[in-house]
C-alpha cells in the first residue's frame, strides 16, 4: 500500500531499523485476525506502527480511524510478536500511529507520527 511505503521511507530517514512488515499472528484466523503494518526499532525501543492513510480531503483525520477496539487488537498482536521473537514483555516497546494524508494531484504526503500513542 502507498501509505505504508511512504511511512517506511519516512522511518528509514529517521534511522529506524525495519524489523517486520504486515505481521499477523499465526494462531488467529478469520476477520478478527488483524495485523501490524510496520515493526521497527530505534534506540533500543521496538515500535509497533499502525499506518492510517487517506487520499481525499475528508473531514476525519487518519489517526481517528484507530479506535479503542483497534488499539486493543494491536496491543495483543504486539505482545504475540514479542513472545514469538522471545523478547521479554517488560523490554522497551511502544505502539505508534502514523497518520498520512496523500494529495494525489500534487504527489505530496503529510505525515504525522504519534509515538507511544496506545497504552
Amino acid at each position: 500500500m502507498l501509505g505504508e511505503k511512504v511511512a517506511e521511507d519516512y522511518l528509514k530517514k529517521k534511522r529506524y531499523q525495519i524489523l517486520d512488515r504486515n505481521y499477523s499472528p499465526r494462531f488467529i484466523s478469520g476477520p478478527s485476525r488483524g495485523e501490524i503494518d510496520i515493526i521497527a526499532k530505534k534506540d533500543d525501543i521496538v515500535s509497533f506502527i499502525e499506518v492510517k492513510t487517506l487520499t481525499s480531503n475528508k473531514i476525519i483525520s487518519p489517526e481517528e480511524k484507530v479506535n479503542y477496539q483497534k488499539q486493543r487488537k494491536i496491543l495483543k498482536i504486539a505482545e504475540n510478536w514479542l513472545m514469538e521473537k522471545k523478547i521479554p514483555l517488560n523490554s522497551k516497546w511502544q505502539i505508534d500511529v502514523m497518520a498520512i494524508k496523500i494529495d494525489l494531484n500534487n504527489r505530496k504526503a503529510k505525515i504525522r507520527h504519534f509515538k507511544n500513542a496506545v497504552f
